[in-house]
């Protein structure tokens, strides 16, 4: 396995995780007119900030994760993998896990979690650029 599928695939594990802290915040939390059988989340302007920080890290991700995995796996198909898109695909797992953190946690604040955000969207471009200068 090289090291682009190797992080993508933990990025994907990652993104189909991120989901549990969001869930556990919503059902350690008794909201206003909640019933037992959580047939409704509650409005997410009456979330706790960490829960509702949670789902947004959450949907973060998969809007950026979506677009990186067809680049990785377009490269990995044309056979484009060099130090570059190697060193992209580590930096965009640890992007995303920072991110993650930082949201969830609040520990992160304007303009730091965009510039986080927005570093992902780069690494995903230079990733591009290195698989178009680089196909067969």
């Amino acid at each position: 396995m090289n090291t682009e599928i190797l992080y993508l695939l933990l990025t994907a594990v990652l993104a189909s995780s991120l989901w549990i802290p969001y869930i556990v915040g919503i059902n350690m939390t008794k909201y206003e007119g909640q019933d037992e059988s959580f047939t409704r989340p509650p409005d997410h302007r009456n979330m706790l900030p960490w829960i509702h920080r949670a789902h947004r890290a959450h949907l973060n991700l998969l809007e950026q994760f979506t677009p990186y995995a067809v680049v990785v796996l377009s490269g990995h198909m044309l056979g484009v993998s060099n130090v570059t898109t190697q060193w992209c695909a580590l930096l965009f797992f640890i992007t995303r896990i920072l991110h993650a953190i930082g949201m969830i946690s609040g520990l992160t604040k304007f303009p730091l979690r965009p510039v986080i955000f927005t570093s992902g969207w780069m690494i995903t471009l230079v990733h591009v650029w290195q698989v178009f200068a680089n196909a067969p």
